[in-house]
C-alpha cells in the first residue's frame, strides 16, 4: 500500500447496511480501475450497537446477488479515525451532526461530507436511507445508492489526484 494512498471511511449509524454496502461496492471499483494500492476503504458505525458483527444478512444477500461482497466487521467510528482518513463520508445528516460534534473533528483537514453529495443524480443534503426496517427492496434502492456515489466518488478522486 502507497504511503500517500487515499483512505475512506463511509460511516452510518450501526455499520450494518448501508456503509458496508458502500465499502463493498467501492473496494471493488477500486479494484475493477486497478488503484486497490492507492485508495484503502473502511467502514464504521457511529454507534456501537453491532461492534464485532458482519453485515446485516438483507444487505450481504442484495450485494452478492450483484457481485459484491460485503466483508467488513462493524466497528464503531472515534476520534483517532479523523487522523486515519481523507475521506470521511456519512449515510445521513443525523451521523454527519454526531462525528462534527467529536473533538477530532475540529482539526480535521479531510474531507467530511455526506455521502452522496458525489452522486451526481443526487439533491444537495441527501440522505441515503436507512433499510433496516423496511422490505427488501429498500436494500436494492440502497445498493443503486451506493452504485452510483462511489462511482462518483471515485472520479472525483481520480480527478483530484490526476490519475
Amino acid at each position: 500500500m502507497s504511503e500517500d494512498a487515499v483512505r475512506v471511511c463511509f460511516v452510518c449509524l450501526g455499520n450494518i447496511c448501508r456503509s458496508p454496502t458502500a465499502d463493498g461496492v467501492m473496494v471493488a471499483l477500486v479494484e475493477q480501475a486497478g488503484l486497490s494500492d492507492r485508495v484503502v476503504v473502511d467502514s464504521a458505525g457511529t454507534s456501537a450497537y453491532h461492534v464485532g458483527e458482519g453485515a446485516d444478512r438483507r444487505s450481504a444477500a442484495v450485494a452478492r446477488g450483484r457481485g459484491y461482497h460485503l466483508t467488513s466487521r462493524s466497528r464503531q467510528f472515534v476520534d483517532a479515525d479523523f487522523q486515519r482518513f481523507d475521506y470521511v463520508l456519512a449515510m445521513d445528516r443525523s451521523n454527519l451532526r454526531n462525528m462534527q460534534r467529536m473533538a477530532g473533528a475540529r482539526s480535521f483537514s479531510g474531507t467530511l461530507r455526506l455521502f452522496r453529495d458525489f452522486d451526481p443524480h443526487s439533491p444537495p443534503g441527501a440522505d441515503t436511507p436507512d433499510p433496516y426496517y423496511g422490505g427488501p427492496k429498500g436494500f436494492d434502492d440502497v445498493l443503486d445508492l451506493c452504485e452510483r456515489g462511489c462511482q462518483g466518488l471515485l472520479d472525483h478522486i481520480k480527478a483530484e489526484r490526476g490519475w
